[in-house]
């Protein structure tokens, strides 16, 4: 089994001829010995350009024409060539076709060249530049299927990152919606208890007013159960009086109707203060 440096080698591997030609002059002669010099001094691209400066036309010139591009890696240029170069051994030119592809990373083309290459001569080098193709095409499609799935995880992560960022902001927005509306209800609350104090304050008020009217228009009962307590305390003692000589003048009055009433008698029962004696005796 070769190593992987051997490999690296054998993938670059291209057949190369020198061209020759019967009717070719001196001069083709030493342009192709310089185009050949170039090309083992890997100055790939003067070689290429000296080999196309040649007039003859042949498929032997666009073969090596077609290998010293490749080595330059214009690969396009390169496929152009060997396309050209119907006429040289066809394997050879397959194999080189193939590993131009494969360079270009058109592997199914290069699996499929390579196999009609082997058809029609086996070589080592081709069958194992098919393997490698093969095993490289095997590579990247696991590869491909990997990023495929890495590109649906990010995706299905970035969806969930997105939902997840919609909830939040969903809930943030309810949050904000139940504080608000806390806020407005704790708002009304705050009113609602304050006129229900503000009436209280005034019903309070309005009591203790009607207490105090109350009390100002209540008058204290006497002894007597006077309800007029408002009098003073000599008029209360005037009255007193007034009522004992009231009886006294009643009684003075049947007496009289009895017999002779004495003359002064208000008088008789009066001090030289003008207040009755106890021991007076109105006869």
């Amino acid at each position: 089994m070769p190593n992987r440096k051997k490999i690296i080698l054998i993938l670059f591997t291209i057949h190369y001829s020198l061209f020759t030609s019967a009717n070719a002059g001196l001069t083709d002669f030493k342009t192709i010995k310089k185009a050949n010099q170039a090309y083992e001094a890997k100055e790939y691209a003067k070689s290429a350009t000296l080999l196309n400066s040649l007039d003859a036309k042949s498929p032997q010139k666009e073969y090596d024409m077609g290998n010293a591009l490749y080595k330059d890696k214009k690969y396009d240029e390169a496929m152009e060539a060997y396309e050209k170069a119907e006429g040289v051994d066809e394997a050879t030119r397959l194999h080189n076709i193939g590993n131009t592809q494969f360079q270009k990373k058109e592997l199914d083309k290069a699996i499929e060249t390579y196999e009609n290459a082997l058809k029609l001569k086996e070589d080592e080098d081709t069958r194992f530049n098919l393997e490698l193709a093969k095993k490289q095409k095997k590579k990247e499609e696991e590869q491909k299927k990997k990023d495929q799935k890495d590109k649906k995880d990010d995706k299905n992560k970035d969806d969930k990152k997105d939902k997840d960022q919609k909830d939040q902001d969903k809930q943030n927005k309810d949050d904000k919606k139940k504080e608000d509306q806390k806020k407005k209800d704790q708002k009304e609350k705050d009113k609602k208890d304050k006129e229900d104090q503000k009436k209280k304050d005034e019903k309070k008020k309005e009591g203790e007013k009607e207490k105090n009217d109350s009390k100002k228009e209540k008058k204290p009962k006497d002894e007597k159960g006077d309800k007029d307590s408002s009098k003073p305390q000599d008029q209360k003692k005037m009255s007193k009086e007034d009522k004992l000589k009231e009886q006294e003048l009643k009684r003075l009055m049947k007496k009289m109707q009895k017999g002779k009433t004495p003359t002064m008698m208000y008088q008789m029962g009066e001090d030289k203060k003008g207040q009755r004696s106890e021991d007076a005796k109105p006869w």
